[in-house]
């Protein structure tokens, strides 16, 4: 995302290490950016197409943004498989 200009996005496809009984609320946050100091930061990040077993992580900027690198960390919190799963490592 370093060259280019208007809208521009990232999707990359999440799978959780085992899926949940139903569809989990999902929180993305960004962890780390490296964005060029001449132009305007603009970014969104956000959780799309969100299912029991895996999640879209979307980022996206636009204008004239210039992204070297962007790091997104995640959380899933939802319902369980079994109501014994809960202190399973």
């Amino acid at each position: 995302m370093w060259t280019g200009s208007g809208p521009r996005e990232s999707r990359h496809k999440i799978t959780y290490k085992e899926p949940f009984r139903d569809a989990p609320s999902v929180m993305v946050s960004i962890s780390m950016w490296d964005l060029d100091q001449k132009t305007n930061t603009r970014a969104d990040i956000s959780a799309e197409k969100i299912t029991k077993s895996g999640f879209q992580l979307v980022f996206r900027t636009w204008g004239d943004t210039r992204v070297a690198r962007i790091r997104a960390d995640w959380m899933a919190i939802g319902p369980l498989r079994d109501d014994d799963d809960w202190d399973v490592d």
